[in-house]
């Protein structure tokens, strides 16, 4: 009989309130927005050494911030050092707010077996940039930044979005870290201007 189908989907004693819990969030939701921050101010922002560099985080969502789908972060390259090199599945944007300088993309195929691969292409290109230029990475492209000045910082605002990562799709892989980079340092304004101050030295001792 059709109906002794049902032996399968009647098994299970597991109740749940999912969609209630989808309507008491967007209920809660205006409450919980008027809490979160829509001016975030300087010294609120968060710095960190990372393997890609010196970052002064302006949102992400580890802030209570109103912004649902952007990370943004400000990051600053001492005179003549380079950022880390890594790869992202996400495209990212950056604003050349201070100094000049120049990216290295490389591409990568996807291929797909059991999993997916990226396999670099072979091509690396070169990309110059100065104060005012915005710098376009495509998805899966192999990047770093570099300082072509021995005496001034290079400040660069970076934007990407995290929906990939909310898709199930954080694909980051760091190839190489920022010369700066120490996991021992905790980094704050003061610590960057010094590591600014060394570069600068040792440019002028080259």
């Amino acid at each position: 009989m059709a109906f002794d189908e049902s032996n399968a989907w009647r098994k299970g004693d597991i109740s749940e309130k999912f969609y209630q819990d989808l309507l008491d969030d967007a209920m809660d939701k205006p409450k919980k927005d008027a809490e979160r921050k829509k001016v975030v101010k300087a010294e609120e922002m968060p710095w960190e050494l990372s393997r890609q560099g010196l970052l002064k985080h302006l949102i992400n969502e580890q802030m209570n911030t109103r912004m649902e789908t952007v990370d943004a972060y400000m990051q600053i390259i001492p005179p003549g050092s380079r950022s880390g090199k890594h790869r992202h599945l996400a495209e990212e944007c950056l604003y050349v707010l201070e100094g000049k300088g120049y990216d290295m993309h490389q591409d990568c195929d996807v291929e797909i077996v059991d999993q997916y691969e990226f396999v670099p292409q072979d091509e690396v290109k070169k990309f110059e940039w100065e104060a005012g230029d915005l710098i376009y990475i495509p998805p899966n492209t192999i990047h770093q930044h570099f300082n072509a000045d021995p005496e001034k910082p290079v400040r660069l605002v970076s934007a990407i979005n995290r929906i990939y990562k909310y898709s199930g799709l954080n694909d980051l892989e760091q190839l190489e870290d920022a010369p700066e980079y120490d996991p021992s340092v905790t980094l704050t304004a003061e610590k960057v201007k010094d590591y600014i101050e060394v570069a600068k030295k040792e440019s002028a001792n080259k």
